[in-house]
C-alpha cells in the first residue's frame, strides 16, 4: 500500500523502561541496531499497526505497555535503489512513519524475539535515550534523530534522580531453540566477560522489504 508519492505508511516504536532507557534491537545476522517498526496494513489505524508490530517483533502485547506520546505528523525517509526489489523500482520510494513513544509496564522476561518464524532481531538491550545513530543504517538516521527529538518532550525524570546510568547495558540474545542447557552454560562460562555471543538465528530476510519494513 503506497501513497501517491511512493511512500509506504509505517509505524516506528520507541519503548521506554522505568529509567527512560530505550529498547534497542540488533537485526538478525547484521551489525545494525534499530527500533521496532513495520508497515500499516490496509484498514488499520497507526495505533492498531503499532500494537501488532510490537507483538510480532518483540512479543509484547497491549497490556504490557502504555502510550506516552506520538509524532504529530509523518516522518519520511527514502530507500536507496539497491535495497529495493527490482519489480517495484520506480514505484516505491521509501517509508512514511508515525512514531510512538511507549512505557513498558511488563518484565524484561516478557520480551520474546521468537514469537514468529521469521524474527526481526537476534539480540536486544536497554540503552540511554539518545542512541548512537552510527549503528543505524544510514538512510534512517535523520528520521531517528527527528523522532527522538520530537518525542523527548514527553520524558520525565524521577525527582532527585537526575540522569544517572548505573545499569550495565547487557544485551539479551536470541536463544537457539534446541541448544542443550548444559552446553549453553559451559559456553557462557568459557567466554570472556565482554565478548559478543555468537548466535545462529533463523534464516535472514532482506535488509528492507516493502511488505515489512
Amino acid at each position: 500500500m503506497l501513497d501517491r508519492e511512493g511512500f509506504r505508511p509505517n509505524v516506528g516504536i520507541i519503548l521506554l523502561n522505568a529509567n527512560n532507557e530505550v529498547w534497542w534491537g540488533k537485526r538478525v545476522r547484521e551489525h545494525s541496531w534499530q527500533f521496532p517498526q513495520g508497515g500499516i496494513k490496509y484498514g488499520e489505524t497507526p495505533e492498531q499497526a503499532m500494537y501488532r508490530e510490537l507483538e510480532e517483533e518483540i512479543g509484547l502485547r497491549q497490556e504490557h505497555v502504555k502510550i506516552v506520546g506520538r509524532t504529530r505528523d509523518w516522518l519520511r525517509y527514502e530507500v536507496p535503489d539497491h535495497f529495493i526489489k527490482r519489480e517495484i523500482r520506480g514505484h516505491y520510494r521509501g517509508q512514511k512513519q508515525i512514531w510512538f513513544l511507549l512505557r513498558m509496564v511488563a518484565r524484561d522476561n516478557d520480551v520474546n524475539l521468537r514469537l514468529t518464524d521469521h524474527p526481526e532481531f537476534d539480540a536486544w538491550r536497554w540503552h540511554d535515550y539518545w542512541v548512537p545513530l552510527d549503528v543505524v543504517i544510514e538512510f534512517k538516521r535523520d528520521v531517528y534523530q527527528r523522532a527522538l527529538q520530537e518525542l523527548s518532550r514527553f520524558l520525565t525524570w524521577p525527582a532527585g534522580g537526575g540522569h544517572t546510568h548505573e545499569r550495565r547495558h547487557t544485551a539479551r540474545y536470541l536463544r537457539q531453540p534446541h541448544a542443550p542447557r548444559h552446553q549453553a552454560a559451559s559456553a557462557a562460562a568459557a567466554a570472556p566477560a565482554a565478548a559478543p555471543v555468537v548466535i545462529t538465528p533463523a534464516p535472514p530476510e532482506l535488509i528492507l522489504s516493502p511488505t515489512k519494513e
